[in-house]
């Protein structure tokens, strides 16, 4: 039985991809796995570089560019795991895995692994025969910490401290600083409510009760959304300092409008889904508005850098 099915889904991240794949090859320690890699229709040849160097790959080209969920389901798929309500919209990879592997790894492509990160990932959840899913520390390029990989689901309190600006004000606080955990030494073990699917070691028993990622969210949300329901099950969900990865963020969505709806849009999705119904009307119509109001400024403001940043570049070519 395969000890670990790995799944990165890649737009337009060549060059990134390959670092990824290099140091996931680079891995060492006495496990097997095996890796698929889904392409949602990238134009940068991400698909031709993963055919041309490493053939070792099962790589998926999907026809449609579904969202991270549906890209993510496709591999997942491919691995054995069965989800309870097919897309009918879209065609499901046969598998060859008759058994799921023991364990599932999400992996974003703009990520880069240290030799024993695999090995010490699965360690911990061999140790841990609660753990339903777990993440390492992320640390961006500059050292500091990603601080979506340890995170607080965004009940209607959570989500008003992070949008009132609360959270940032009182990083430290256990109260306030909810939303990433801020209030936690980045170098403690901790028991979350989530970590990030950029890094994302899922138990096959766990993935088989709750089901795969929701495809109703297109980015962002669908890792909360996940473990939320894997939380349900009575799986417990850990932050694992003890390994390190490199997490370059935001690699195919920097600069995207769409993106940053998106982000938007899934915290609508997550909200109705969990707390809508237990909340008071006049509160769940102020929550509504809340995030219809911060989306329009946020997409406000990058129209306004972007105008800035066009006509900077503009005096400096006419200078």
């Amino acid at each position: 039985m395969l000890d670990l099915g790995i799944v990165i889904v890649s737009y337009n991240t060549c060059d990134l991809l390959r670092e990824c794949l290099n140091s996931v090859y680079a891995s060492e320690g006495d496990f097997s796995h095996s890796v698929c890699v889904v392409d949602n229709c990238s134009t940068d040849d991400s698909a031709g570089m993963v055919q041309a160097e490493f053939p070792q790959v099962r790589l998926i080209e999907s026809g449609v560019n579904g969202g991270y969920a549906y890209a993510n389901n496709l591999g997942l798929r491919h691995f054995g795991f069965a989800h309870p309500v097919p897309n009918p919209q879209y065609p499901v990879p046969n598998t060859q895995y008759p058994t799921p592997p023991c364990y599932a790894l999400l992996l974003n492509p703009d990520t880069a692994l240290p030799a024993n990160a695999l090995a010490d990932m699965l360690a911990f959840m061999d140790d841990h025969p609660k753990a339903g899913i777990a993440g390492p520390k992320l640390v961006r390029q500059d050292g500091s910490l990603d601080l979506a990989c340890r995170r607080s689901f965004p009940t209607p309190e959570v989500s008003l401290y992070r949008m009132t600006g609360l959270s940032k004000l009182f990083p430290n606080s256990p109260r306030f600083g909810r939303y990433n955990l801020t209030c936690l030494d980045p170098d403690q073990l901790a028991e979350v409510d989530s970590v990030v699917g950029a890094f994302m070691i899922m138990r096959r028993e766990a993935i088989e009760q709750a089901g795969l990622l929701d495809e109703t969210f297109f980015m962002y949300g669908e890792d909360l959304d996940w473990a939320y329901r894997i939380k349900q099950h009575g799986w417990r969900v850990w932050y694992n300092p003890a390994v390190t990865v490199l997490h370059i963020k935001e690699a195919a969505s920097k600069h995207s409008d769409r993106a940053r709806y998106e982000f938007y849009r899934a915290m609508v999705i997550f909200y109705r889904k969990h707390y809508a119904a237990q909340t008071s009307l006049w509160l769940h119509w102020l929550i509504l508005a809340g995030i219809a109001v911060r989306c329009r400024l946020d997409m406000w403001g990058r129209a306004l850098r972007s105008r800035l940043r066009r006509r900077q570049v503009q005096e400096t070519v006419s200078c």
